[in-house]
Formats: structure tokens, C-alpha cells, sequence
């Protein structure tokens, strides 16, 4: 489509939780990623919204979190977010299948998918994700954060995420229209419902691939589940022209959002996903030096005459440094 900028990938994913100091301890001290933003739901601002990232919140490296205690556990069903795929580097796998063993984290066994490792695991709220050993280049663009994991394993970015639909072919043709292009099909594995999945990879290099898994397997929203997957669209232009691109295919994207550190337009694909389109910036470091990132709560600004009532709602939590971490494991250790 003429004026249409192809998206690079995945901005970022953002999943319902359970507990909040339980999310923050397994994101950050366990899986190593940095919490870049604390914040609440502008949505509903009785609940925090926690951004884990690279080390600089880089576009296509942040999942983020509502943990909205009150809610059931979930299931992963059909017309949904499936799994979320994090790129590692290349022979990875065994140190995090040991610091898995470690922390008592649920694994499955690796997977070959489309010529990768990909090692299968759950956060504590029961999310499905996966991590895949790619080579990272150079220039790469993700920039690892390594105060509980070293550089030679730490998550660089998203990889993928797998959707489960009902109907495939319909929102197949979206991602091609959004710029994505099929680059093959394999026989599913572990426990995915579908007999075939099918990748569609994007232009850039970090969140490239969506794979789509045919499914009528039934699924409700709660812990554990998906809330929606942001796609870049890194300019307000190229939102604007991939917004006249989704609603001439058929469906009703909003109006743009100010969500402070990016600008998001939302709509639900042809199987009821709910997808985003964000832009890149301002980004995290708009209001928080790179060094300060997540040191704080953070509110946005019509939320900010509103800080001592929406504080007090909140349950206090802990962010985990890695100098209190050792710490305990010496003391322990005693």
C-alpha cells in the first residue's frame, strides 16, 4: 500500500498478573530483565503497570504487566496470544536450564522450531513463554541489562509470539498487509494444538516473527494469559498511515492514545486479539534519566494531583537489587 512503512516487529507485549511482588522478584531477579517503568493502569490506576526491558527500554524489548490480583487464573484457549519468545544468545540454554533448577522455575523440554532451540517455561502466574537461542549480532540494537544475568545469557528482545486462532486465514492477510511476509510452515510441537504453524516474519531485527497455530481449543482471560501485543509503528505518520490501512481491511482501530511514552492506536484483529500499534518515542527515558529508570512510581500526568490517593491503594513492593540478593544467598549460605 502506497505511504505504508512496514512495522519492524513487536513494541511490546503486556500480560495480566497475579500477585505484583511475586511478578517484580521472577521478571527481574530471576529472568533478568530491568524493570524501566513503574507505573499504574491509566486505564484503571488502582493497579500498578510494571515495563521489564532491556537495559535501556529499547522498541522491541519490553513486557509489561497488570497485576490485578482480584482476577482468576486464566487459560490459553483459541483467538489469543499463546506464547511470547524472547531471543537469547547462541549456547545460552544450559546456563538458563541451571538457574531455572535454581529458582524452581517450571520448564519443559527444548524444542527445534524452524532450525532453533527454543526452551519452554512459565512465569508464576502460569504465562506460557519460551526462550530461543539466535545469534546476536554486533550492531544489534538491544543493549542487555546484566545486574542479575551475565551478558553471555541475558534476553535481548522478543523473538516472536505465537497466536492460536480459530480461523487463521483472515488475520494471515492482516500481518501481510501490516508488512509482515510468510516465510514457512512445520509441523507444531509440544503442546500446541494445531498440526502446522505458520511464521510471518517483519522487517526488523528484534519481535520479527508472529506464528499462527490453528485452534477451537476454548480459553478465558485472567493470570497468566496475554492482554494484548503492540506492534511498532515508529513514527506518527506511519501510524497514521498503518491505522487507514487496518480500518480499510475491515476493522475499527481507535483513535491515537497518549500513553505517555509512546502514542498507541488499538483495534482487535479478525479473531478478537487485541493488537496496538506504538510508536517509539518519547520513550522511557522521557521522564527518568536512563540511570533512574524504574526508581520510581511513576504517573502520568493527569494522574499526578492524584498521587497520594492512588500510592495509598497501592500495595507496597520491592524492586530486587541484585547487592540485597547476594546478600541473602551469603547469609544463607552461613
Amino acid at each position: 500500500m502506497t505511504g505504508l512503512t512496514p512495522t519492524p516487529g513487536i513494541h511490546h507485549v503486556t500480560c495480566i498478573a497475579g500477585d505484583p511482588q511475586r511478578n517484580l522478584d521472577f521478571w527481574v531477579e530471576t529472568l533478568g530483565l530491568r524493570l524501566v517503568k513503574r507505573s499504574v493502569n491509566q486505564d484503571d490506576p488502582s493497579t500498578y503497570h510494571f515495563f521489564f526491558a532491556d537495559a535501556e527500554g529499547t522498541p522491541g524489548t519490553s513486557m509489561t504487566f497488570f497485576p490485578w490480583e482480584d482476577l482468576s487464573q486464566g487459560k490459553i484457549g483459541s483467538d489469543q496470544v499463546a506464547r511470547t519468545a524472547f531471543r537469547v544468545p547462541d549456547g545460552s540454554l544450559d546456563y538458563w536450564e541451571d538457574r531455572f533448577d535454581r529458582h524452581d522455575v517450571e520448564y519443559d523440554d527444548r524444542l527445534e522450531r524452524f532450525g532453533e532451540s527454543v526452551l519452554p517455561f512459565r512465569d508464576p502466574d502460569g504465562l506460557p513463554v519460551e526462550l530461543v537461542e539466535v545469534e546476536i549480532p554486533a550492531e544489534d540494537t538491544t543493549v542487555p541489562w546484566t545486574e542479575f544475568v551475565p551478558e553471555e545469557a541475558a534476553i535481548r528482545g522478543f523473538h516472536s509470539v505465537t497466536l492460536w486462532l480459530a480461523d487463521p486465514e483472515p488475520t494471515e492477510e492482516l500481518l501481510e498487509t501490516m508488512g509482515f511476509e510468510e516465510t514457512g510452515t512445520e509441523q507444531a510441537q509440544g503442546d500446541a494444538p494445531g498440526d502446522e504453524r505458520t511464521r510471518f516474519a517483519a522487517t526488523g531485527p528484534v519481535g520479527r516473527y508472529v506464528d499462527i497455530l490453528p485452534t477451537i481449543e476454548g480459553g478465558r482471560p485472567g493470570h497468566g494469559t496475554v492482554h494484548h501485543v503492540a506492534f511498532q509503528t515508529p513514527t506518527d505518520a506511519d501510524q497514521e498511515a498503518m491505522r487507514s490501512a487496518v480500518q480499510s481491511a475491515g476493522l475499527r482501530p481507535t483513535a491515537q492514545i497518549d500513553r505517555h511514552w509512546f502514542r498507541s492506536v488499538y483495534f482487535r484483529e479478525f479473531g478478537g486479539v487485541l493488537f496496538e500499534l506504538a510508536t517509539n518515542g518519547p520513550g522511557y527515558d522521557s521522564d527518568e534519566s536512563l540511570e533512574e529508570l524504574g526508581g520510581r512510581l511513576v504517573l502520568p500526568g493527569e494522574f499526578e494531583h492524584r498521587r497520594d490517593a492512588i500510592e495509598s491503594d497501592l500495595p507496597d513492593v520491592t524492586v530486587p537489587r541484585a547487592e540485597a540478593a547476594k546478600a541473602e544467598d551469603s547469609a544463607e549460605g552461613t
